[in-house]
């Protein structure tokens, strides 16, 4: 995920600004403000100016009971409408405790949580997770909702790690769901796209602690991958290469290589299939300032300082982008991308950044990597919506015969129709909702269409 020049080292997030003159549901239920309420990227306004607060599990019980209609809402970074109303929101950023159990290796934290507040707190104790966002601002639990992801071929996308989940239902009733209780039906609870009730809390499964160093090349030439693909994206630990569709190549390859315990580095050859090492530190995007991006040059550092592409001390303030992302079974990564490059001089100038990454294989129900090693195409477009929206149905003409799955949290064209036959456990989803929300209180327009329209 590219985030471009909206990374400065002051500021504030503009979820905080966003909810800054809402006050907590202990004084006041809900609140209302005049001006528009954006998502992090200001391509979507929100449908309903009203914004619950809540600073405890009970309050937010209290809220979703005599509500008739809500959504939750995370830090903002998706960019439809999938978190939006027309009704009223939740937001849970006070629910912002972290729990560590060094026995059995989790960590239980609040839906307030973001990676970026959580890694340095178990780093500290001697863990980590095993991958993590490009960007290290967004919630644990939005991203999890979502099936978000980080990149490499063994590594699965965020929610794979969760192994428990505090749930709110419509009727108030506080649930604690388990992988250990719940079965195959947790497989359908973890990625729940908000419907089935309003996450308070989640458990993850924790690792030791682990170093990492990274390295950018440049101009890696896309004949490489029709013989080479494996191969390069098993180079490293994550592996992400940046193009603008232009001269048959990514212009840049970030590999990032992890440590064996004890060591003090890693090795990076100078050339890497026909690419050259960066002689300076890069953003992905030709022209803007790296300052706001990790460390280069193969030195070693934690963790969480160098899988996201962006420094946590870097937060994102308001700006303009909007983003879409495909999967395609990684079997069909090179068609795929030489189907996507045909449209080049139509995409290049709409666009700010292409990035692809790999993802391993799972068994969430509605995960765009369920059951199939993927290739995520993803997309970082100007703020031009219009032309966005022209082309969009072009490129998923060309990814429809890799039956390509489009990130929840992201923009696409893809008929309902389509999009439902792209899972296969969509109706046991569909039947999860109907069972945890009979009365369609966590429904909105996004899943209306989405889940349950022809």
């Amino acid at each position: 995920m590219n985030k471009r020049q909206f990374l400065k080292g002051s500021g504030s997030i503009l979820t905080a600004a966003m909810l800054s003159r809402f006050v907590s549901a202990s004084e006041q239920d809900a609140a209302h403000q005049t001006a528009p309420r954006t998502n992090w990227a200001g391509n979507l306004t929100f449908h309903t100016d009203t914004l619950y607060q809540p600073k405890t599990v009970d309050e937010v019980q209290h809220i979703v009971k005599t509500c008739d209609k809500l959504r939750a809402l995370g830090r903002g970074h998706s960019f439809n409408t999938i978190a939006d109303s027309t009704h009223a929101q939740i937001s849970l950023k006070q629910l912002d405790s972290i729990d560590i159990d060094a026995k059995a290796r989790t960590a239980t934290v609040g839906a307030g949580v973001t990676y970026g507040k959580l890694a340095p707190i178990i780093d500290a104790r001697g863990f980590a997770v095993p991958n993590l966002a490009s960007l290290p601002h967004v919630s644990v639990i939005g991203a999890c909702a979502t099936a978000t992801h980080g990149s490499g071929s063994n590594n699965g996308n965020l929610a794979t790690i969760v192994s428990g989940l505090e749930l709110v239902t419509a009727d108030g009733a506080l649930h604690t769901l388990s992988r250990a209780k719940d079965g195959d039906q947790f497989l359908g609870q973890v990625v729940n796209l908000g419907g089935l009730g309003v996450v308070t809390k989640t458990t993850l499964d924790l690792q030791p602690t682990f170093q990492v160093a990274q390295v950018v090349y440049e101009d890696l030439s896309f004949s490489q991958l029709e013989h080479h693909l494996e191969e390069i994206y098993l180079s490293g630990y994550s592996v992400s290469l940046f193009t603008d569709w232009q001269n048959h190549q990514a212009t840049q390859v970030w590999v990032k290589r992890r440590l064996d315990p004890g060591a003090t580095s890693v090795k990076f050859e100078p050339e890497f299939f026909g690419a050259k090492q960066a002689t300076q530190k890069l953003h992905p995007v030709a022209g803007h300032s790296a300052e706001a991006c990790t460390e280069q040059f193969g030195v070693p550092g934690p963790w969480y300082e160098r899988l996201p592409h962006f420094k946590l001390n870097f937060t994102p303030s308001s700006g303009a982008e909007i983003q879409t992302e495909y999967f395609v079974p990684r079997e069909h990564a090179y068609d795929a991308i030489l189907a996507v490059e045909k449209l080049r001089d139509r995409i290049t100038p709409h666009l700010y950044i292409t990035e692809l990454r790999t993802v391993a294989a799972d068994d969430l129900w509605l995960s765009m990597a369920y059951q199939r090693p993927s290739l995520a195409i993803h997309f970082t477009w100007k703020p031009e919506n219009d032309a966005v929206q022209a082309l969009l149905p072009l490129i998923e003409e060309k990814l429809a015969p890799f039956n390509a799955r489009p990130h929840w949290a992201k923009v696409n064209t893809i008929p309902p129709a389509t999009l439902q036959r792209l899972y296969p456990r969509m109706p046991d989803y569909k039947a999860l909702l109907n069972q945890y929300d009979p009365q369609e209180k966590f429904r909105n327009q996004f899943l209306n269409t989405n889940l349950f329209s022809a």
